[in-house]
């Protein structure tokens, strides 16, 4: 039975507060309070069940679990995966991880819809061209056969800081970037290296008689004269000299050489675009034949410095070069010698034979004579310029 606290000895010091007083008053509990309380105690111990023996299985039970424990054996546990407190910190960690990505890819998304190029390969189709404009579609890829059809047309008007736009040339190569060599290999007589100096020596051709700034003002391109084409081929070095001193119908530079006056035009930018192919085969008695097929896009404004407006003119050439065999033919080692040049010139005025090209201009008067040929594309690289059967001065359809 519990036992009642003793009231508060008359010794002890006012607001001891021992256990069953009160912290505030220094009065002991009242007797109804107290008999109450024991009457309680004494019901809940007589109603409370004594400790029950374990039954006989469960006696078994914990015998069999003590002697699996003895050896080291353990019962399977109903879940075998990680608690589900760690579970659900797993599961918040890949929350917030999603959560992070999210507001990574939302930035990402805001930057490309601002800049598109920064996508690699540029799907979306703007990439930011040489002059600092933008380009409607993306680089075409290196031409290795030959094309089926036109190109398409492309938007836009050509201007000083854009003077491609609205051509398909806006999306061809720069330069001497479009003269993209085949890997050489051994021909005929001729081993790899020879072959790849023969290849090398065709591009500097090209170059030098459709790129290079001094051919295209009116000067003599000298690389190829001096140091490409073989001296030892009839008349060829001597013509193209007699026709750059005094051109004219049957004697005009523009067969092999790209030319304007600068007293006429001036050339808009540092860009030509390029676009074609060269390819190789075994040639004549061991030698190799060299094929090269281009298209160049010249951007040109008047010479007067204050014109704004934009003329492209378009020269394609198909030049068939070879590398002879000199156990064969007396030839210079290492020099080509041209078997075939055809060009088809767009945008040039007919019937004016003064060794340059002379672009139209909406803003001038036509000059030369009228056209008097078809009509043709001049970005159409799928017809062959050498068997069009005319040489008629015709109409282009677009430049």
């Amino acid at each position: 039975m519990a036992e009642k606290p003793s009231e508060k000895s008359p010794e002890e010091p006012e607001g001891s507060g021992k256990s069953g007083q009160s912290g505030q008053s220094g009065e002991s509990i009242p007797d109804d309070v107290w008999a109450q309380f024991v009457q309680d105690s004494e019901r809940d111990i007589r109603t409370s069940e004594a400790p029950k023996e374990p039954s006989a299985r469960a006696r078994m039970v914990t015998e069999r679990l003590r002697q699996q424990e003895a050896r080291g054996e353990l019962p399977p546990g109903w879940r075998t995966g990680p608690a589900w407190q760690e579970m659900n910190g797993r599961a918040a960690r890949r929350r917030k991880v999603w959560t992070i990505l999210g507001v990574v890819l939302a930035i990402v998304v805001a930057v490309v819809a601002m800049k598109p190029s920064l996508l690699p390969g540029d799907p979306f189709g703007t990439v930011t061209d040489t002059d600092g404009g933008t380009q409607s579609a993306n680089p075409l890829p290196d031409e290795t056969g030959t094309p089926t059809n036109a190109p398409s047309d492309a938007p836009g008007t050509p201007t000083l800081d854009k003077p491609f736009a609205g051509s398909p040339a806006v999306r061809y190569a720069d330069g001497a970037a479009g003269i993209v060599l085949p890997e050489a290999k051994p021909v005929g007589a001729f081993g790899k290296d020879q072959v790849a100096k023969a290849l090398a020596q065709t591009k500097s051709l090209l170059v030098d008689a459709n790129l290079d700034r001094k051919t295209l003002l009116g000067g003599t391109p000298e690389t190829t004269l001096d140091k490409i084409l073989d001296p030892k081929q009839p008349g060829m070095i001597d013509d193209a000299r007699s026709w750059l001193r005094k051109p004219g119908k049957d004697s005009d530079p523009l067969w092999l050489f790209s030319r304007f006056d600068p007293d006429e035009v001036r050339l808009v930018g540092d860009v030509v675009k390029t676009r074609g192919r060269t390819t190789f085969k075994a040639g004549r008695d061991g030698g190799v034949a060299i094929h090269a097929d281009y298209t160049f896009v010249y951007p040109l404004a008047q010479a007067d410095p204050d014109s704004t407006e934009v003329s492209r003119t378009i020269v394609r050439r198909v030049l068939d070069l070879e590398l002879l065999n000199p156990a064969k033919y007396e030839v210079t080692p290492g020099r080509l010698s041209v078997n075939r040049h055809d060009q088809d010139l767009a945008n040039s005025a007919c019937d004016i034979y003064d060794g340059f090209l002379h672009p139209q201009f909406d803003s001038a008067e036509p000059t030369g004579a009228p056209p008097s040929g078809p009509t043709t594309d001049p970005y159409d690289r799928s017809r062959d310029i050498g068997k069009s059967g005319t040489e008629e001065c015709g109409t282009v359809s677009r430049t």
